[in-house]
This record gives C-alpha cells, structure tokens and sequence, in this order.
C-alpha cells in the first residue's frame, strides 16, 4: 500500500515539475495570501507590545491632571468649523470672565489625597528645562521636583543608591536621583553616588541612579511621559525653595526677569514666562486610584474638585492615559482585523486560482488519465495524484509566502521603523490555511478526472 501511494506522489510530483512556470503562476496567489497574512499579524503583534509597554510606562490605573494651555484668543474668529463648540467655550469664557484662579498647586495634591477615600497614591510634579554642568561637560535636561511615590507610581527601580529620606524631604535638601542617560555621560565608568552635578543655579548631589527604561518618541508626545533615562529628580520641596516657586511674586518676576532668592539658593527667572505659566506652582498631578472600576467616578469627583477650588475656572486638564490606550488598541484591532480579512481574501483567491488552473490541466490531459486508468489505475488513485498535486502546489506556495512573509515584516520595521513581532502562531495558521486550500480547491478537480470514462479517453485527441 505504502509504494502505490510513494508511486502515485511521484507522478504527481513529476506533473507539478514539468509545467514550472505555470505551478509558480498557480501558486502566486497562495504566495502572496500567507505572506499578507503573516506581514498582517506581525505589525499586529507589534502595535499590541507597544500598547503594553506603553501602559507599563504611564502606570496602572492612572489619572493625569495638568494645566490647560492658554488659548489663542484670536482663535475664534480665524475658526471656520465647530461654531457651536466655538460658542459654548465663548459661553464658559463669559461666566468666568474676572474670576482668579490660583492654578495647580501642592495644596491641590495634598487635597485630593485628603479628601477622596478612592485615590492610592498622589504623585505632584514641578519641571524645569535646564542646563547641567559637570566637569566642563554641558548637557541640557528635565530637573524634575517629585515624591518618593513618583518611583512607585511609574514602577521605576534604582540601579544603584537609595531613595529620598524624610529629612531630604521635609526640609528640602539639595539631593538628586538621576537616569542612566546622565549618569554615563557626566559620570562615565565611576560611581556617581555621592558626586555633586549643577543644576542651572544650583548644585545636587546624587543619591541614586535609576535603572534604563526604554521610552519611545511618541510616548513622550502623546502621554506626556517624561525620558526617564535623561532627567533628574530631586525633591519638590527642594526646587520649590532652591530653584523656583512660580507663586511667589518678586520684584524680578514682576519686571519680566531677573535673579530672586530662596532658602540658601536663587533662581533665575525668564523674561519670556507669560502669566499663565507662572500662576500654576505645579505642572502635573498623578492620581492613582484603588482598582480600575473607581477610574469613572474618580474623574468625575476630580472635575468638581478642581473646579470648586479653582473658583470655578476650567483651567486644567484631566486624563486617563489607560483609557486613551485601550482606545487605540481598540482602534488598531479593527485595523487589524480589517487587513486580516484582506489577506485571507487573498488566500481565498490563490484557492479559486489552483482549482481553475487544476480542471485545465485535466482538460489537457484527458488521454494521460484514459491510459492510467487502461493500465489497472482505479478512481481512487486519479483522485490521489490530482489532490496531492494540488496539495504540493499548496504547500510550495506556503512556504515561499512564510519567507516572503518573514522578508516583509523585517523590511518594513527597517524602513518605517514601525514594531513588527512574527509570531509561531502566525505562521502555523498561514501554512495550516495554505495545506487546507489546496485540499478543499484541488478536490473539484481531482474528482472529475475520475470520472472521465477510460474509453473516452483514449480516443481524445
């Protein structure tokens, strides 16, 4: 049994050979189907990483308060769209017109963490654009005023050092931890635990080193993440007295620039601030919540919150990075489900392909089947060798798609830069789909040639 099925693969192995152009051509389209299908599901796997990663780096059930930027009041009237909307902010302009609100403070952290029984942690931040001098190196870098819950928030580790103490933290200490990014290139190949750096005005010394986190350009964009690997963290209370305190009203400040001291350091102020900026004291709250279902109604409380103690001027912003991910993953899954259908269409078509190409071979060899069958060949096995001539077609086909599929995903990481992740799964569903294509389409055909009547056959000319 097994040598009539090894002589029977042979034949139809010979037949798919002798026509080499026209196997390829009837491959093409299953080619082109697994390829798709696997290029599909690598850029999938991908945008799905990271989705992940960038939830990783925004913090679990996070909820980011900011101040709003100030609006183009000429905006209004250059606006050809959204009158209605255009309207309504003209409307809430109106009922907070000579309202003053003390913008984002300590005191709205300390707040929220006092008052609403749902949040877990408050993580206030200040940040300041600055230079860093070490050594004749110069480098510029966030100087970013946090609390030891900032780390916890975000998952960041230490390399190497410790954490801010209470006394660091109560009573403002010029103490720093730093990225990875600043450590190799003002401290390369030495400790830099217990080293001075300069901050702009002031010196810092580092207490600890963070461990590299790996964070791409448009999370820092679009979630208003920080580069963990090039900044520096001290203590809020140490920048809001050392470096800069926008509340406090100065003779500089108020004449556009100048040098104001503090507690035992000094600042210098831009001219270029405007008065929105300065009013804010903070440039971001953290608000991370119990569980994921008290994200809804701890926002809403939020809004009320801030609008109560802003005296009822809207002038900050409250997002929910998660929600905004889940969003477009949500949004890429559809894409993605979209290109698959596409792709599978594809295979669906190399299919109709091999079943059409397959009936005109058994057209042209209508006198090769008369012999074969004269010769002692039953149905059974003209059925075999068509089948498994459509079935090698199938599975050639698969596999040059897989490496074509492999060679596409690599290619287009390299040239768009967009994550591409080719996983087994993928290719076992694309060369599974391929093998059963060839079965089900090459069945049609394989059965006709059974039936041709021998006799018939042999006369065909």
């Amino acid at each position: 049994m097994f040598e009539r099925y090894k002589y029977i693969f042979n034949i139809a192995l010979e037949a798919v050979f002798l026509n080499k152009f026209r196997s390829m051509l009837t491959a093409l389209g299953i080619i082109f189907g697994v390829a798709a299908v696997i290029t599909m599901m690598a850029i999938g796997n991908g945008a799905r990483k990271e989705i992940l990663d960038q939830m990783k780096l925004v913090g679990v059930n996070n909820i980011l308060i900011s101040p709003k930027p100030e609006k183009n009041k000429g905006s209004a009237s250059t606006s050809t769209g959204n009158s209605s909307e255009n309207q309504t902010e003209d409307q809430n302009n109106e009922k907070t017109k000579g309202k003053y609100s003390p913008g984002l403070s300590l005191k709205d952290a300390m707040s929220i963490k006092a008052i609403i029984p749902t949040v877990l942690t408050v993580s206030p931040e200040v940040i300041y654009e600055t230079d860093i001098i070490k050594d004749g190196i110069k480098s510029s870098a966030k100087l970013t005023g946090v609390t030891p819950d900032f780390f916890r928030v975000f998952a960041l580790e230490l390399q190497s050092g410790e954490m801010f103490n209470d006394a660091q933290l109560k009573d403002g200490k010029p103490v720093c931890i730093i990225g990875p990014s600043i450590k190799s290139k003002f401290f390369p190949g030495s400790d830099a635990i217990g080293k001075d750096i300069k901050c702009g005005p002031i010196w810092l010394r580092v207490v600890g080193v963070l461990k590299k986190r790996d964070v791409n350009q448009s999370s820092i964009e679009n979630l208003g993440i920080s580069d963990y690997n090039n900044s520096l963290y001290a203590p809020i209370q140490t920048l809001l007295r050392r470096y800069r305190d926008r509340t406090m009203i100065t003779d500089a400040s108020l004449h556009g620039g100048g040098m104001t001291f503090f507690d035992g350091g000094f600042s210098v102020f831009s001219s270029g601030s405007s008065e929105e900026s300065l009013k804010n004291q903070i440039d971001k709250i953290v608000v991370q919540v119990k569980e994921s279902e008290q994200i809804g109604p701890t926002t809403e409380i939020l809004k009320k919150m801030m609008l109560r103690r802003h005296a009822g001027v809207d002038d900050v912003d409250i997002k929910v990075p998660e929600l905004l991910l889940k969003q477009e993953q949500r949004t890429k899954d559809i894409f993605n489900i979209v290109l698959g259908a596409i792709a599978s269409i594809s295979l669906l078509v190399g299919g109709i392909g091999i079943m059409n190409i397959m009936l005109a071979s058994v057209m042209e060899r209508i006198k090769e089947i008369g012999i074969r069958q004269a010769i002692g060949a039953t149905k059974r096995d003209i059925i075999l060798q068509f089948l498994m001539e459509a079935t090698l077609l199938s599975i050639s086909g698969g596999i040059i798609g897989i490496i074509l599929g492999l060679a596409l995903s690599k290619g287009i990481m390299e040239i768009t830069n967009i994550l591409t992740i080719v996983s087994p799964v993928s290719i076992l569903i694309s060369f599974g789909v391929s093998a059963s294509v060839g079965i089900i389409f090459g069945y049609m055909p394989a059965k006709r040639a059974a039936k041709q009547d021998p006799v018939e056959s042999l006369r065909y000319e």
